[in-house]
């Protein structure tokens, strides 16, 4: 039988809208938002995720406040209606498609709830393709698009609300689809028997919003420092008639916190046409760890897709200063609240990273390996 979706001209291969054009088990097509009052003292970071080779739909939001971080979760079987993005206590309404969204949490029984709209302050920029493989095998293939923007409504936090006004608070989000390992983990094969050896990972994403234009920019090296996926542009305002600027190769230095891999800021040597130097300096401010009840790799009690029966939703909170909470961070990317500055000009944001196994660049030899101590004459 056919689904709603079909009544629309959106279709991509001679199928249903009801199926996809893939049977990979990967298949997924989900949403990611950030909030934040540009403090550092509170972070939301949330998104919706629907998995049809898998059947199932989810979402999470997380809030950071101190040294906790509070999550709620939510999962159930996936409908007919895609149009319809809702789950548990969770929606999300597309006011107007690349200018409004809004994002609503009905749980406020297990601790979050909020009602909030995002509004676009500069045009969505499509990323580059994203490819990924494993032992040959193709794990990542993702499109994605990037956009900046403010926030309103209202959050609320154990009890306490918190009013969101566009003059303070803003963020950003992206929308992704396409394949990437979600759901339980597939038996590993020789890749556990045979681990490739001197493994690096190393990503670095830094959407940013100005008053007059907006920074994305995403770099992800292996271990030795190869350049596997790059983009770098300037967003300006939709009225202004000028497409996105790209801004060449982007190099980026990352300041680390002496004896860890926690960056507590960065500078991105970025280049605009003609050649001419384009800096931006970044500074960190608090974080959210995806792997510590958002769902993402390296979190060992939920991870996106995976089916945990009908009308599930559970709250999860996390100290940070649990020891065992605590190593589990660097293993995982994290996603921080950012203050930059570019051309004399203030500009907030998000500086996603996340740095494990070797990447020669940064000095790391292998997985234990993290920024020198001040004085040291260890090498990290």
């Amino acid at each position: 039988m056919p689904v709603p979706l079909d009544e629309y001209p959106v279709h991509q291969a001679p199928l249903s809208m009801r199926h996809m054009a893939t049977s990979d088990r990967n298949a997924y097509d989900r949403c990611y938002f950030n909030a934040h009052d540009r403090t550092g003292d509170v972070f939301l970071v949330t998104g919706l995720g629907v998995y049809p080779n898998l059947g199932v739909i989810d979402a999470y939001a997380t809030v950071r406040r101190g040294d906790r971080q509070h999550t709620v979760r939510t999962s159930d079987a996936l409908g007919e209606d895609r149009m319809v993005q809702r789950v548990g206590p969770y929606a999300v309404e597309v006011i107007e498609p690349l200018e409004r969204v809004r994002v609503v949490c009905e749980g406020d029984d297990l601790g979050i709830g909020f009602n909030l709209v995002w509004t676009a302050s500069f045009p969505a920029v499509e990323e580059p393709s994203h490819v990924m493989r494993q032992a040959g095998r193709v794990i990542l293939d993702a499109a994605r698009f990037a956009q900046v923007g403010t926030w309103s409504g209202s959050l609320r936090v154990g009890g306490e609300e918190l009013e969101v006004v566009p003059q303070r608070w803003v963020g950003t989000r992206d929308r992704s689809w396409g394949i990437r390992p979600v759901g339980e983990a597939e038996p590993p094969g020789r890749t556990a028997a045979e681990p490739a050896e001197g493994f690096g990972f190393w990503w670095t994403y830094v959407p940013m919003r100005f008053d007059d234009f907006a920074l994305v920019v995403i770099a992800q090296e292996d271990g030795d420092g190869t350049r596997t996926l790059n983009a770098a542009v300037r967003v300006w305002p939709e009225d202004s008639g000028r497409p996105p600027e790209q801004l060449g190769w982007p190099e980026v230095e990352v300041r680390y916190r002496p004896g860890t891999r926690h960056p507590e800021g960065a500078v991105l040597h970025l280049r605009s046409r003609g050649g001419k130097p384009l800096i931006v300096e970044i500074d960190t401010l608090g974080f959210v760890a995806l792997n510590c009840g958002p769902g993402y790799g390296g979190d060992p009690d939920w991870s996106h897709g995976q089916w945990r029966g009908r009308g599930w939703t559970e709250e999860v909170v996390a100290d940070m200063r649990d020891p065992a909470l605590a190593g589990r961070v660097p293993f995982g990317v994290v996603d921080h609240v950012a203050r930059a500055v570019c051309d004399g000009v203030e500009g907030w944001g998000m500086f996603e990273h996340g740095t494990f196994g070797r990447h020669e660049p940064s000095g790391f030899a292998d997985w234990a390996s993290v920024a020198p101590v001040s004085g040291s004459d260890d090498a990290p």
